[in-house]
């Protein structure tokens, strides 16, 4: 039986959220069950009717209208254009929030976007706080997401009973847009983990090795990381149920290397992920889960890795 919703912790008021997605709409509804009534908006609005049928809410037919009924906006969409879109655009947040309103940006985008973003808010007299969160949608339904926010301490604080609720690790890392650089930075090397796993299962398998004694050994010595535990199986059963679409993930670290390329410093195993990432989506693999650039790895070789 499902736990009775406790009541929401004070000082949030009125919420909205905007972005019913893979993640969005698991998270919205940790913050439903944790007993915070949530004003929704989704660009297909049969996916909010849904989901408030389910959870409970109002469903709004414009983010203005989520802005409008809300005094903390939350929204998670895919890109920095979209974030533009649903805060600033004619249907914006913005059209209908009222001074003081605060938008806590969940996407992944980059961080010079989220600052430009938050400077036309700011002269809205609205405020933003950039949190992006690492983890896939199990941990989306979880409540326990890793979640780097970027902003003011105010800002942070008034945000933090929902982020709470959302992740079990909620970091305030510094200004606007440092949680965006944080995240990059984290899915960059995730990313990179990711090819070095695939790799090492190709060269196991051709050298004749048992993958599951490597996969044991490697998961309890110096080779164990997160990407092996989590994507060495899907890899070995070609199995790209979509937990973070591979799209995505070439995002982020075409992002993370801009902003490489600017400070100018090297991020050599990000550039190679890169690469792999392109090859995996240019064989069709653009929704699939990231593990899918293994496809790459096993064309490059010349291998297909066994379950």
């Amino acid at each position: 039986m499902a736990p009775e919703p406790a009541h929401p912790a004070p000082g949030p008021g009125r919420v909205g959220f905007v972005g019913l997605g893979i993640m969005g709409s698991r998270m919205a509804a940790n913050l439903a069950r944790a007993g915070y009534e949530l004003t929704v908006f989704n660009r297909t609005r049969s996916t909010a009717e849904a989901w408030a049928a389910e959870h409970g809410g109002t469903v709004a037919g414009s983010p203005a209208e989520v802005g409008a009924a809300a005094d903390l906006v939350i929204s998670i969409v895919v890109d920095g254009d979209q974030v533009r879109e649903v805060l600033l655009g004619d249907g914006g947040v913005a059209r209908g929030a009222a001074a003081g309103t605060l938008c806590v940006d969940m996407s992944t985008i980059a961080p010079a976007q989220t600052r430009a973003i938050g400077a036309e808010l700011a002269a809205r007299d609205l405020s933003m706080l950039d949190a992006p969160v690492t983890g896939s949608s199990p941990k989306a339904e979880g409540g326990t997401l890793t979640i780097m926010a970027g902003g003011s301490a105010d800002d942070f604080a008034r945000a933090e009973p929902l982020l709470d609720v959302m992740g079990e690790l909620v970091v305030h890392v510094g200004a606007l847009g440092q949680g965006e650089m944080v995240k990059l930075i984290n899915n960059s090397v995730a990313a990179a983990n990711a090819a070095t796993v695939g790799e090492a299962l190709l060269v196991g398998q051709a050298t004749g090795v048992d993958l599951d004694a490597l996969v044991q050994v490697m998961g309890n010595g110096s080779g164990a990381s997160a990407m092996l535990d989590l994507k060495a199986g899907a890899m070995r059963s070609h199995d790209y149920t979509t937990l973070f679409k591979l799209e995505h993930m070439l995002k982020d670290v075409r992002l993370c290397l801009e902003e490489a390329q600017e400070a100018q410093v090297p991020f050599g195993a990000a550039a190679q992920a890169r690469e792999l990432l392109v090859a995996a989506m240019g064989r069709g693999h653009a929704d699939d889960d990231f593990a899918a650039l293994v496809e790459a790895l096993e064309g490059l070789a010349a291998i297909r890795l066994k379950a």
